[in-house]
């Protein structure tokens, strides 16, 4: 459905540029060879892209339903990228002995389990 005054194009536009951006990103993630970095640098950003997408629904979108599960899916995606960013940065840093110490990540879905 087309609204008035073209926010369906604007939103078109607006989703695309946030999909390139999102897929820019996952690319440049480097590559380490350590797969848990690896999957967390790349998620790191698919995430950032839900987060943005779910934003432009909140700007240009009507639905009520719609609406509300675009708010949840930026809280838990943004709960879940700090989590992420705490997890990356402690694995860069950690010695590989003790990588399975906290932090873990929790996500949306509690503590993590080893």
């Amino acid at each position: 459905m087309n609204h008035p005054g073209g926010t369906s194009a604007a939103f078109a536009h607006a989703m695309h540029q946030a999909m390139a951006t999102m897929s820019a990103a996952m690319t440049a993630a480097p590559m380490t060879g350590d797969v848990d970095q690896d999957f967390l640098a790349m998620m790191i950003p698919h995430h950032a892209g839900a987060v943005e997408m779910a934003r432009l629904l909140l700007i240009h979108g009507r639905d009520p339903l719609v609406r509300q599960l675009a708010e949840g899916i930026m809280a838990s995606q943004q709960a879940e990228i700090a989590s992420m960013r705490g997890r990356l940065a402690y694995l860069q840093r950690a010695d590989p002995e003790r990588s399975r110490e906290f932090p873990a990540p929790g996500g949306t879905r509690g503590p993590a389990r080893h």
